[in-house]
């Protein structure tokens, strides 16, 4: 039978909540759920489609500064209108900036003609870490399944 992580009481009361016995977190101090662990710092939302006032603002709809191509060189994708799309057959793009922890806002159209069903229509994705595919699909009325639909962790449960 598995045992589960306990709360930690005293924590709770003091009006925090956490844990001090689950497994360490690779590459970091803390465990998973750590109480100890920092929170992230508030910060101000943004207003009329501004962004946060902690921002990092990694394509601002002009030009693809600050990409690259994922097998290096320059990103090969084109900009128009305010937004970027993939050459066909040109592979991925990654930020040359690199980040830790992070909280991540990303805006995205699906083709406006309707073609294909599942995993077949309007599929993408932007990867966390070069590891972690958080998917993009055109998933109106588009039955897949649940580890592959919008905003999913794709594969992960």
């Amino acid at each position: 039978m598995p045992t589960y992580p306990t709360p930690n009481k005293e924590l709770f009361q003091m009006g925090k909540s956490g844990y001090d016995d689950t497994p360490m977190l690779p590459n970091s101090p803390y465990c998973v759920h750590d109480h100890q662990r920092p929170a992230p710092a508030v910060v101000t939302p943004g207003h009329d489609n501004s962004p946060p006032s902690d921002a990092v603002v990694l394509f601002d709809g002009t030009s693809l500064d600050g990409w690259q191509s994922a097998n290096g060189g320059d990103a090969p994708w084109q900009v128009a209108d305010g937004y970027m799309e993939v050459a066909p057959r040109s592979g991925d793009i990654v930020s040359t900036a690199r980040f830790g922890d992070v909280q991540y806002h990303l805006e995205f159209a699906c083709p406006s003609k309707v073609k294909g069903e599942s995993q077949g229509r309007g599929n993408s994705g932007v990867f966390l870490m070069s590891l972690y595919e958080i998917q993009v699909l055109d998933g109106y009325d588009n039955p897949t399944y649940a580890d592959g639909t919008t905003a999913a962790v794709y594969g992960e449960y």
